[in-house]
């Protein structure tokens, strides 16, 4: 009687030679396809072998079809042990570790694990960092008795370097009889992932062998603790440095905030890859060298590399940076030409780019694009709206948000209200407080407290302001206090105030602006002899005001202007233009608010001079003069615009028929027709 055996099936189905060579030979995916539809034509891929032969072909490195691989395994009946690890080792190929750690539930009903399982879903939840399951994991492997398999004790120094918890993956590798050059080296990342320095360098040292990652996990080591002088030796003493081992050290640089060593480095390697690229741009962006940023990324695009998207989040991020909306828009031009989708982080840092350069139509633009929406991307909206003063909007799109089933975080009520805040809905302020501890079990921040605190200040609620302030369950930061001082100032009440500076100059006595903000309420209520008080107290202690700058962009060139500035090419025409638009303002029956002047000046007109020459005003003139008609004009502030300017550009705006969109160190203020977003709520 004659044995029916694969080969015999294969030869009845399969006469020709081209047919029956696939069993054996299919290497490539198209080979392995042709294979698999022959079987199911011809029925015999029930057979064991055959099914086999497929699911290790799909599974195998150099095709890893995970959606193959898996169709094949759930059509076989009974998969045996070697197959359930097959798939297993599959999943995890492809990143999929939550889904491996899963299907190993699935196996322990149907076989216990053995020596090759347990590397597997041990090496799925390394990347994962899930300890908890880790552990539990171990436990089953010394009751199952691969403790002392070299293969599993590896995975487990691995898993607990990886974790975090060096002390068990040091009692792991202790026990280990053949310690190889990849334990070594979970060990050694282990001990500099957790900044234990000096054990990672005694590892090092014991070591018996070292390959190009011993030395690239001591380096990243080193320079994460801050230890950058000693990374570099190491890295100088590398007998073979490999292009990882030279973007190690540029990230190092660049954490350490050493950029022009970064540079140096960067212009001695020998070849740059994708990672290095991400690293110099990523590190300036880091270090809020932001025009340094955006030269590496054209020089990027030369040299022909494509960016991920890590790399645009770092560029835009960058671009938000410098507030260029130009430069913004040739990013996002570049995103729609190559066809990158906005569905993930891209989308959200694109949003809030646009939100930051004043283009917030844009950004609503962008977001309504975005066909899968996140969370992130609903709170970079919210925050956005909230910032330029559009709290209805903001306010409408978090309710939508809401029944739509998106949970809020922390983040996303900070916009909701700062919203509030920037046009005094007190009301609605305390009910989203209060929905965020109550319906989303959120614990405030400091920074809510800072948003409720500063809805009371604008709404003049200073008394209970002081109350929030006084029973916060942590200590108030510099930021609270200011806003109750410019609270107290914004509605001339001297006592709070003063109670507001004391605090905050006994917390942060190089805080500049608290000064400055008690010079401006002193001076409103006239007390010049305590406005100089002031004014020698920062004497005393080496504090100078801020020079008022604004800054509006220009063709692709960012224009920036002092107070009284006299350095631009267009002084002339500018000064001219300011000449112009005093003229049309006192027809339209400005009178300037000369109260906030700190100078002891006793003429009214000089006092006005003082207002005239302030550093928005000039970029004003600019605009009117340098941009069409119609067109709108965007200003950044480095200060908080006054209420003089505040009053003139709402006047301007309506005077020239122009959208002026100023941004200060506060928020946005549209300002059209003779009005502000604000509300002045300013």
């Amino acid at each position: 009687m004659q044995t029916l055996t694969l080969s015999n099936i294969l030869h009845q189905h399969f006469p020709d030679a081209l047919h029956f060579s696939l069993l054996t030979s299919s290497k490539t995916h198209q080979e392995t396809q042709q294979l698999h539809a022959f079987s199911l034509k011809t029925g015999v891929f029930s057979h064991p072998s055959l099914s086999s032969r497929l699911l290790s072909l799909y599974a195998d490195p150099n095709i890893n079809n995970l959606r193959y691989a898996r169709s094949v395994f759930d059509r076989i009946q009974h998969p045996s042990l070697v197959l359930w690890n097959i798939i297993l080792k599959c999943y995890i190929q492809n990143q999929q570790s939550h889904e491996a750690i899963s299907l190993f539930v699935l196996l322990l009903g149907h076989f216990p694990p053995d020596e090759f399982t347990f590397p597997c879903v041990i090496k799925a939840c390394a990347k994962l960092t899930a300890l908890k399951e880790g552990k539990q994991i171990h436990g089953l492997v010394l009751k199952l008795g691969f403790g002392l398999d070299k293969f599993v004790q590896a995975s487990l120094v691995n898993l607990y370097s990886k974790c975090g918890e060096i002390g068990s993956g040091y009692t792991v590798f202790d026990q280990m009889d053949e310690k190889d050059l990849v334990s070594w080296n979970s060990l050694l990342d282990g001990y500099a992932r957790c900044g234990e320095v000096k054990a990672a360098m005694k590892v090092f040292d014991e070591m018996p062998e070292k390959d190009c990652f011993s030395w690239t996990v001591l380096i990243d080591g080193l320079a994460k603790c801050g230890e950058v002088e000693t990374a570099k030796k190491i890295f100088e003493n590398m007998p073979n440095r490999n292009l990882v081992s030279w973007n190690t050290m540029i990230n190092g640089y660049m954490k350490a905030g050493d950029t022009n060593s970064a540079c140096k480095l960067f212009d001695q390697m020998p070849t740059r890859n994708l990672i290095t690229w991400n690293s110099m741009i990523g590190g300036f962006k880091l270090n809020l060298r932001f025009l340094e940023a955006l030269e590496m990324f054209e020089r990027m695009l030369e040299e022909e590399f494509r960016p991920t998207h890590a790399t645009l989040v770092s560029v835009i991020s960058a671009v938000s940076g410098l507030a260029s909306l130009g430069t913004g828009r040739l990013i996002h031009s570049y995103i729609v030409k190559n066809g990158i989708e906005l569905d993930g982080v891209v989308g959200t840092v694109l949003i809030e780019m646009y939100s930051k350069c004043g283009g917030i139509d844009s950004a609503v633009t962008v977001f309504r694009a975005i066909s899968h929406k996140k969370l992130g991307h609903w709170t970079a909206i919210i925050v956005g709206l909230s910032i330029h003063g559009m709290a209805d909007h903001a306010l409408k799109l978090f309710l939508e948000m809401r029944r739509i089933g998106v949970k809020p975080n922390a983040i996303t009520f900070v916009g909701v209200l700062n919203a509030c805040s920037h046009v005094g809905l007190i009301n609605d302020g305390r009910k989203y407080f209060n929905m965020m501890i109550n319906e989303y079990g959120i614990k405030p921040a400091i920074e809510h407290y800072g948003c409720l605190v500063d809805i009371l200040c604008r709404a003049g609620c200073l008394e209970e302001a002081k109350d929030i302030i006084e029973e916060m369950p942590m200590r108030p930061n510099k930021v609270i206090w200011m806003t109750l001082l410019s609270g107290a100032r914004n509605h001339r009440n001297t006592k709070i105030g003063e109670y507001a500076a004391q605090h905050l100059i006994e917390l942060a006595p190089e805080t500049t602006g608290g000064y400055v903000v008690l010079s401006n309420m002193y001076a409103v209520a006239g007390e010049w002899e305590k406005v100089s008080e002031v004014r020698e107290m920062m004497k005393k202690r080496g504090l100078r005001k801020d020079p008022g700058c604004s800054s509006i962009e220009h063709k692709g060139v960012v224009h920036n202007f002092i107070v009284g500035d006299k350095s631009h090419p267009q002084t002339k025409e500018i000064y001219s233009k300011l000449a112009e638009m005093r003229e049309k303002l006192k027809l339209a029956g400005h009178v300037p608010d000369t109260s906030q002047v700190l100078l002891y000046i006793e003429e009214e007109e000089e006092k006005e001079a003082e207002l005239e020459n302030h550093s928005e005003r000039l970029a004003i003139a600019f605009g009117l003069i340098n941009t069409e008609a119609g067109c709108p004009i965007r200003i950044m502030k480095n200060l908080r615009v006054c209420s003089d300017c505040h009053s003139v550009t709402k006047l301007l705006s309506k005077i020239y028929r122009r959208e002026i969109i100023v941004r200060d160190n506060s928020r946005f203020h549209h300002f059209k027709d003779g009005l502000c977003s604000c509300k002045d709520f300013w």
